[in-house]
């Protein structure tokens, strides 16, 4: 399991990507995934800064880096950590 802010936390092992959301090619995949009904918005309304693709087909909003999350995913104390 890894934190990705603010108390939510993801399965590590489901996890595929985790990406900026600055292209356009990453927009695009959230606002397909907001139109499919599979986007979930852990930013609690902060600026998004990181953007989950897990492999159910889910895609999750974070509002910590992409570099957080990934050490965190490499940290055996990544459940623990707080944003």
């Amino acid at each position: 399991m890894v934190n990705i802010g603010f108390g939510n936390i993801v399965a590590a092992h489901r996890i595929v990507a985790i990406v900026s959301p600055e292209s356009a090619p990453i927009k695009r995949i959230i606002q397909e995934a907001r139109d499919k009904g599979v986007l979930v918005d852990a930013t609690y309304g902060r600026r998004t800064r990181a953007v989950i693709v897990v492999d159910s087909g889910h895609v999750i909003l974070s509002a910590v880096q992409p570099e957080t999350v990934a050490n965190r995913l490499g940290s055996k104390e990544s459940v623990n950590e707080d944003v």
